[in-house]
């Protein structure tokens, strides 16, 4: 479909997501938000696409919200918008094809939120990482205060939330908001390499580690490992499965087929 405010594209089964409002750095408006939404559920729906890379135009990955349309928010309408990016923001944490956020300069509130949201993070090397809302009088809305602590511990993220600081890539690679930091011209051949060496795995393989991971952090110990068995087990009657062993055994590269 067409996309104002995004440029998509699609090659060696990648979907590419460019967020491209590079003149507001790529700030989070309404129809921006919607148009993520319906970028993910393309991607996720094309049986060509096997992975999925999100990045910004310019020198921003998305700097934030558009405070222009905040400023004017009732607390209904502030209650709505959150509501909506953190439904859209989590198509991308739930999608079954991993999702790579390559960072190549500030994620700052939303662009934040979203780049969390994305199953792995690869910061470019000027990458900038920040959840500065408190100084708008307000706290993130799109998942911020559960995704943070979840990736960095709650000491970190507190610190994170309540100063407003923002960090480099260095410093977001050391506290394990991103997975990797490396030059900014070898960002989208770094996050596409990644991507390649997860899609020559068994496709239902993937999804269940991303299932299990993702819908796990919400259960108790024992329901979540219980869930891994279930998934352990179905994945033991696929196709898939017996040619990943034989392929083992027999020294080869397999050639999965998804079924």
């Amino acid at each position: 479909m067409p996309y104002e405010f995004l440029l998509y594209s699609v090659a060696d089964r990648v979907a590419t997501i460019t967020v491209n409002r590079p003149d507001k750095l790529n700030a989070l408006s309404t129809a921006l938000i919607l148009e993520l939404g319906a970028a993910i559920d393309e991607a996720v729906a094309d049986d060509g696409v096997g992975g999925v890379i999100l990045t910004g135009a310019g020198r921003a990955f998305i700097a934030g919200a558009d405070i222009s349309e905040l400023a004017g928010q009732t607390p209904m309408t502030a209650l709505a918008r959150s509501t909506r990016g953190q439904e859209i923001f989590g198509r991308y944490e739930r999608s079954p094809k991993p999702v790579i956020a390559a960072v190549n300069g500030f994620a700052l509130g939303g662009g934040c939120e979203l780049a969390m949201a994305c199953h792995l993070r690869i910061a470019g090397e000027f990458a900038k990482f920040g959840q500065p809302e408190v100084k708008l009088g307000i706290l993130p809305g799109y998942g911020g205060t559960q995704r943070l602590p979840r990736l960095v511990g709650t000491g970190r993220a507190l610190q994170l939330l309540l100063t407003a600081e923002i960090i480099d890539a260095a410093e977001a690679y050391r506290i394990g908001l991103a997975n990797k930091v490396v030059p900014n011209a070898d960002l989208i051949a770094t996050a596409t390499t990644m991507l390649q060496q997860m899609m020559a795995n068994g496709p239902l393989a993937v999804r269940s580690c991303i299932e299990a991971v993702i819908r796990g952090q919400d259960m108790s110990l024992g329901d979540a490992l219980a869930f891994e068995a279930a998934h352990f087990g179905v994945l033991s009657s696929t196709t898939d499965m017996k040619e990943g062993m034989m392929a083992f055994l027999d020294k080869r590269a397999p050639e999965f087929t998804g079924a």
